[in-house]
This record gives structure tokens, sequence and C-alpha cells, in this order.
């Protein structure tokens, strides 16, 4: 029997704010793309069924969830993954919050949450608490009762407003 000549899909997009050149198997998600063969795995697995968010990067700017899009799907376009959040060895402001705060506590979920928190913060810099849980209304956490997160991305949100802001007491002690 005469092995099967495997196919290989040669694509070119942004990745982090950097042009590169990949080939993996026509087939692959963009996670499993960017998990395996660009050693990227600051993306989850989570459900791989577009339920839980885990698995959430930025495509041309909008959060979606890379399970459920095709890797051949991203020719040309801008994907940020988490690693490409930081500004080097400065943390977006979001992602200070989160450790200041405590709202990752496994950190499994976290960077779908920082990176959907990210696009609502970048087209509503005032969101409403509800506004900041209908946004991140898609993305599963097993760990938290979801208030530290809703807290941490309005003191980022704040800061990144300029306005002086620190977190209160009792989000970073648990009592007033």
């Amino acid at each position: 029997m005469a092995a099967r000549k495997k196919q290989k899909a040669y694509l070119r997009f942004n990745l982090n704010g950097e042009v590169i050149e990949v080939a993996f198997a026509p087939h692959k998600t963009l996670l499993e793309a960017l998990r395996e063969d660009l050693a990227l795995t600051g993306t989850k697995h989570g459900c791989e069924l577009g339920e839980c968010g885990v698995c959430t990067v930025l495509l041309d700017g909008l959060p979606v969830l890379s399970c459920l899009t095709l890797g051949l799907d991203v020719e040309g376009r801008d994907v940020m993954t988490i690693e490409g959040m930081a500004n080097g060895a400065e943390l977006h402001p979001l992602q200070d919050t989160f450790a200041d705060l405590g709202a990752a506590q496994c950190g499994y979920c976290t960077p779908g949450f920082l990176l959907t928190a990210k696009e609502l913060l970048e087209k509503n810099p005032h969101p409403t608490r509800e506004e900041i849980k209908d946004a991140l209304a898609g993305n599963l956490c097993r760990c938290t009762g979801y208030i530290k997160i809703y807290e941490a991305v309005e003191l980022a949100a704040a800061r990144m407003r300029g306005e002086p802001a620190e977190a209160p007491r009792e989000a970073i002690y648990g009592c007033p």
C-alpha cells in the first residue's frame, strides 16, 4: 500500500504583531496550529465545542474561539494570543489588575478572559458592570465567583483612562 502524501497548508499572517509564515495540516483548527505548530501554549484547550471560551484569541481585533476557527481562515489576517498582550516586559493593565486582585485562580481560563476584556475596553473605555458581564458571558471559570474578574476589568478600565485607581481593600482582602 502506497504511503499517503502528506499535505501542508502554507500561510502568512500577522501573529502578535509580527508577520509569520507557517506550514501545517490544512484540517487543523487555529487552536491546534497555535499550540502544536507555533508552540504558543497560552491559548488553552477547553471543551473544543465553543462553549467555554478558554481558547479565545483576537482575530482582526475581535474575540473568536480558536477551537472553532479553521487555521486556514487566518491567512493575511491579524491574530493576537495571550503571548502578545504584554508590551515586552510591561504587562497590559488588565494583566496587572487580574494579578493584583486575584482574579486568576488556577489561571486556565484567564487568557480567554483577558483577551475578551481587552477588546471590550478598546471599544468601550467606560463599561458598566452589566456591559462587562455581557462581554465576558462566553468565558467560563470553574474556580471563581466572577466578582474579582469584573472588579479587575473595572480597575483596569479606570487605569487605562488615566484615572488614579486603586483596588478597594475588600477586593484584595475580602473584608470591608
